[in-house]
């Protein structure tokens, strides 16, 4: 059973489940950290819902780090396992995490078994939030809540951490979920202000610091410009 396999289950029962809601976008490989970082299917409309999936031809090794990044965006996370990984999965994600168990037919189809439904996460984190944007969507945000004066020059990490500390968490789940759904494309452009994110030397959270301490954060030394690594996906919009 392969990710594609579970991939294409998982998107027809999402597509089913939003059927006619405009409301509702459905987006492949959504990045996250600046786009340091994919997961597989994300879904946004009145809270931001993220799907990770573990075929049976994956392995677990980088679920840790990921529930630590997913955790401190999305509203709702949902693990999608092959039944082999169901047991030991369970004890590397929260409670609050949700679970579908995916299952070989006969016919070569994929079936998905609700473990248990994802719960409301505790604790969004406000910068890692900001980072699902681009530096001009945030740019636009603190444009429109007259905060924009003194940053439009200053870098993307500047920007992101500004935003984080001026608005209150609850709108700026908000915005950022109202710019994510009305984004024009997901893939970013080469060359101009989409196509590079300035960011901490040791930001990506899924590779190891060459720095002491490691770990998610600044190091407040030298930056570096890092491509963004957002991919070309559909976006399916429910109809």
């Amino acid at each position: 059973m392969r990710d594609l396999d579970v991939r294409t289950a998982l998107r027809r029962e999402l597509e089913r489940q939003h059927h006619g809601d405009d409301r509702t976008m459905i987006v492949e490989e959504m990045g996250v950290w600046s786009g340091t970082v994919r997961v597989d299917v994300a879904v946004i409309n009145g809270e931001l819902c993220g799907y990770e999936i573990k075929s049976a031809r994956d392995n677990l090794l980088r679920l840790p780090s990921q529930e630590n990044l997913y955790s401190q965006v999305f509203d709702r996370v949902t693990l999608v396992v092959a039944e082999q990984h169901a047991a030991k999965s369970r004890g590397l994600v929260p409670d609050w995490w949700g679970s579908i168990v995916a299952v070989p037919e006969s016919d070569g189809t994929v079936a998905l078994k609700l473990g248990r439904p994802a719960a409301l996460n505790p604790s969004v984190n406000a910068l890692q939030l900001t980072r699902l944007l681009w530096r001009s969507e945030a740019l636009t945000i603190l444009h429109q809540h007259g905060l924009s004066k003194g940053y439009r020059s200053a870098p993307a990490e500047k920007v992101f951490r500004y935003l984080a500390g001026e608005l209150p968490l609850e709108l700026l789940r908000d915005e950022v979920r109202e710019t994510l759904k009305s984004r024009p494309h997901w893939s970013r452009k080469r060359g101009g202000d989409e196509s590079k994110v300035t960011i901490g030397a040791n930001l990506d959270p899924l590779r190891p610091s060459a720095g002491a301490g490691g770990g998610i954060g600044c190091n407040g030394g030298d930056a570096l410009i890092a491509p963004a690594i957002w991919q070309p996906v559909e976006i399916r919009t429910c109809e």
